[in-house]
């Protein structure tokens, strides 16, 4: 008998016995009345003592308005004398008792509902009261029950051919679906199945949507969950989660259990305000018995996910427990023009629009990254009524999600446009003669985001290490804004502020991490992360005061000699700096093309005069100076631009 079945047959069984309960006690109240012998309610009647007379079906009930007597009808004999006496004239020639008869049928119906009604409307008021109770009592009851999601078959299904970019990840992830399908094929050799895999990658990656395409692949059920649902306020609610968790996917083995942002729960034990004895500590503890412990979970799979490696308890990623750690990490050109394939499936392209193209222009971007663009570039094509999605939407796009969305309603000054323009363009002509530098790709004095004025640079690869020359580049392009302003403008604004803050940042990172300055292959300062209470708030010094005089002096003697350096190029080139400023104050936005051309002294394509031999010897200038593939730079900032909020 299953629990529906249960609850009904308790239900009626409660219902009977209220019924039995209530007509008990009606009829104690029914005997308790107060009863009339016949013969007393004949004298009563003949004394004209009673008034009124009611005959009902099985007796006679009397009453003088004052008090009520009952009598048992005996037959209908005893009823026609009864009748007949009340009928007869009293002294004053008027009726003796007015008689009311109580005759069967709907009148019998009423009464009994009218009966049984106060009894009907009690039952219904107890049983509503007590669904309310049972339905706050399972609430009550209810957290220690693990809040998994059961995947089926019937929602939307994500597959591999959902997921681009990651294939030594899918690949991983394929082993582990083939062996809960086939299991006699690995274990012949000897081979167990992996008991936990964990997914590590920057966000946007595609960790989640991996777990998706697990689930859509695999035949087997799919329970996710999220890290943060294990936790509550009530102590050992989430110990109690993880075990109603596993006991789920144990009845449903082989299966698979995914933990998203599995640090919410797996994090360095020992580190907490709460001591030893935290409540996330006691959910961990019981995460670690479950995976590995004393029994047995065969056939159930743990998957997680994180961005957070750093941060998980080392007993939680040896052997046994996460065998496996699947690397997810940004794609590059190939996998980026897949990711950009899938995404625009279900979009209508133009016919100038190149995938190929776009990927290679946008390096360092993530899958989300990437999805964003498509979506703002369609948003775009709709915004301006076309029913394609052409190359020009993927660029504004890109420079909408690269730096920002035009202000153009924001109101500036000649002055301040002024300053801009000399600003960015004191970047943009450093960056052009820099040796090893990233692309410049764009500038804009029209105010993006947070930045009045914006020089874009992409690089033309995926860049993985860093050389010295590259990063004292770095350092030199940020400080040509600063210089700009001092050499044409003989002032220096606060719109540097933000160059000057990651240029300190790379300086000193360039000496205490990366063992580039005088002072030797050495890194000084381990950083101290307090699990619980937040990234890198504390430094430990691991040196004297007198190598922190040192470094002091190295990270300025590295932003000086920049400084200096990009001050040289700016007065050997000040001729090609004022057309460039003059260029940004009449156009608002310059390309690469057009850039180089400035410099170079060359005239723009809309101000060159035609040749007759149909290609000017400038058109192969700009072949020449054309840069091969704007790209994003994958971990040092791209964006060179002056801060609103200091401006």
């Amino acid at each position: 008998m299953n629990s529906t079945a249960k609850q009904i047959v308790v239900w009626v069984l409660i219902i009977m016995g209220a019924l039995l309960l209530y007509r008990l006690f009606a009829g104690t109240a029914g005997r308790d009345a107060k009863q009339l012998p016949i013969s007393d309610l004949v004298a009563k009647i003949k004394k004209n003592e009673i008034t009124e007379l009611t005959i009902k079906q099985s007796e006679v009930v009397a009453t003088d308005g004052k008090q009520t007597w009952h009598t048992p009808l005996a037959n209908e004999q005893f009823k026609a004398d009864l009748m007949k006496l009340a009928s007869e004239p009293n002294e004053r020639g008027e009726q003796r008792v007015r008689v009311e008869e109580e005759v069967s049928g709907n009148s019998a119906i009423w009464t009994m509902v009218l009966y049984w009604a106060p009894l009907i409307f009690l039952i219904a008021i107890w049983i509503f009261m007590m669904r309310q109770i049972q339905a706050g009592g399972n609430k009550a009851l209810s957290f220690g029950k693990a809040r998994a999601k059961l995947l089926n078959n019937q929602q939307k299904r994500v597959t591999f051919k959902d997921v681009a970019g990651v294939d030594e990840a899918k690949e991983e992830l394929q082993e582990i679906i083939e062996f809960l399908k086939e299991p006699q094929k690995f274990q012949k050799l000897g081979g167990r199945i992996p008991k936990g895999v964990l997914m590590v990658g920057p966000p946007g990656t595609g960790k989640t949507l991996l777990a998706r395409a697990v689930a859509g692949e695999a035949n087997v059920p799919f329970f996710s969950i999220s890290g943060s649902d294990f936790v509550e306020m009530f102590v050992g609610v989430g110990a109690s989660r993880v075990r109603d968790l596993f006991e789920q996917g144990k009845k449903n083995a082989p299966c698979i259990i995914f933990i998203d942002e599995i640090d919410a729960v797996g994090r360095h034990r020992g580190a907490g305000l709460g001591g030893g004895h935290d409540e996330r500590e006691q959910t961990l503890n019981q995460l670690l018995v479950e995976m590995d412990g004393f029994e047995s979970n065969d056939g159930v799979i743990i998957m997680a996910s994180t961005n957070r490696p750093d941060v998980l308890d080392p007993a939680l990623l040896r052997p046994g427990r996460f065998d496996r750690r699947v690397v997810v990490s940004r794609p590059d050109v190939r996998g980026r023009e897949g990711i950009l394939k899938v995404h625009t499936r279900k979009i209508p392209l133009g016919d100038d629009v190149d995938i190929s193209v776009i990927a290679r222009g946008t390096p360092g971007f993530t899958g989300a990254d990437l999805a964003n663009l498509v979506n703002e570039a369609a948003l775009n094509a709709a915004r301006n009524n076309r029913k394609v999605v052409t190359m020009a939407d993927f660029e504004l796009a890109k420079d909408k999600v690269l730096m920002g969305a035009e202000r153009r309603s924001m109101v500036i000054s000649n002055e301040e446009k002024r300053v801009t323009a000399y600003h960015e363009a004191g970047h943009a002509l450093v960056g052009l003669k820099v040796p090893n530098a990233d692309p410049v790709h764009k500038v804009t004095i029209i105010p993006r985001g947070m930045a009045l004025g914006v020089t874009q640079q992409l690089p033309e690869g995926d860049r993985h290490n860093y050389t010295k020359e590259y990063l004292l580049g770095q350092i030199a392009i940020l400080m040509g804004g600063r210089v700009a302003e001092e050499v044409f403008l003989g002032s220096i604004t606060t719109g540097a502020a933000n160059d000057l803050e990651r240029a300190t940042e790379l300086a000193r990172a360039m000496v205490c991490e990366y063992g580039m300055s005088d002072l030797g292959p050495l890194t000084f300062g381990k950083r101290e992360e307090q699990i619980f209470l937040g990234r890198e708030i504390a430094q430990h010094r691991d040196f004297s005061e007198d190598t922190a005089i040192k470094i002091d002096q190295e990270v300025k003697k590295i932003i000086t000699e920049q400084y200096e350096r990009a001050k040289k190029i700016i007065l050997e080139n000040r001729e090609a700096m004022i057309r460039l400023s003059e260029a940004l104050l009449e156009r608002e936005t310059l390309d690469a093309v057009q850039i180089r051309r400035i410099v170079a002294g060359l005239p723009l394509d809309d101000d060159e005069p035609p040749t007759s031999d149909g290609d000017s010897a400038s058109k192969v200038k700009e072949k020449e100076a054309t840069p091969t593939v704007p790209k994003l730079k994958p971990i040092l900032p791209p964006i060179t631009g002056s801060n609103p909020a200091t401006a």
